[in-house]
């Protein structure tokens, strides 16, 4: 018969702690339902405050809400958030983003923004893939003011739309940087 000395059990049970801490699956979190919460009162604020971004919306076959992008830099930057895509008003995945910038950069900043996929094809090559990084592939609207965004005859005919709105917080320089999009378990 084995004899399981104290200094074996807490070495067991400390094995423990560090496997089971990496199985978080977002089974019974509220994960999901804060970023849901987030997500509408992003899509609100929108389309009361941008009312022409109400049309694009109703023109696209998905959107990937983000509703709070953080980024901070200081020659190297970084910056994540989490966010929904919503096909037909539904949620159908959670994301991160994660953002990677290098150059002269010094601050710090908050936004949300909304990808728009103006067709079906890109809305499926999006899903499909195992992380997506914007590229050039997509139009980007920058707007901190309560001015109407639309979409005109050559942002329409681009397969993604970004909307970047809701800036606080200050960050000057210039920068290489990129966005990749990853799927999760809220």
């Amino acid at each position: 018969m084995t004899h399981l000395s104290r200094r074996s059990f807490t070495l067991a049970a400390l094995a423990g702690v560090g496997v089971t801490a990496a199985c978080g699956n977002g089974i019974g979190s509220t994960g999901g339902a804060t970023i849901d919460a987030r997500v509408d009162q992003t899509l609100n604020y929108l389309y009361s405050n941008y009312p022409g971004t109400r049309d694009i919306g109703d023109k696209s076959s998905g959107q990937l809400v983000m509703p709070l992008l953080t980024e901070a830099g200081l020659g190297i930057g970084g910056g994540y958030g989490r966010g929904a895509l919503r096909v037909g008003g539904v949620t159908v995945d959670y994301y991160s983003a994660t953002k990677g910038s290098f150059g002269l950069q010094i601050g710090a900043q908050q936004y949300a923004h909304v990808l728009f996929f103006m067709n079906q094809e890109a809305l499926s090559k999006f899903r499909r893939s195992s992380g997506w990084a914007a590229g050039a592939d997509v139009e980007y609207v920058f707007n901190d003011k309560a001015e109407n965004i639309r979409a005109e005859t050559t942002t329409s005919s681009s397969p993604v739309l970004a909307v970047i709105f809701g800036q606080a917080g200050l960050k000057v320089g210039a920068t290489l940087e990129g966005v990749k999009y990853t799927r999760i378990i809220a």
